[in-house]
């Protein structure tokens, strides 16, 4: 039995734990050449009235990562005009 090659696929599923409006509707993950990324899916309406699915996509090794990285403080420019 050879094992199934899941390169260039993915799946979403309905997201039944939705607590907050701003979550997604529905959640998965997806492998593009041979990555493995997290696949989040909002259910939206155009100001024409069309029905989509507005995505993300966030590669699964920033999983516990919930924030962008904060830049490091700026170092005080010893060049700068001190006020004395």
């Amino acid at each position: 039995m050879t094992e199934y090659d899941n390169t260039n696929t993915g799946a979403l599923f309905k997201n039944d734990k939705k607590g907050n409006a701003n979550w997604p509707d529905y959640r998965g993950s997806i492998n593009v050449g041979g990555e493995e990324f997290w696949l989040n899916a909002w259910l939206k309406t155009s100001k024409k009235g069309d029905k989509y699915m507005s995505l993300s996509v966030k590669p699964k090794e920033d999983q516990g990562q919930t924030q962008k990285p904060r830049s490091e403080p700026k170092e005080p420019d010893p060049d700068d005009d001190v006020p004395f």
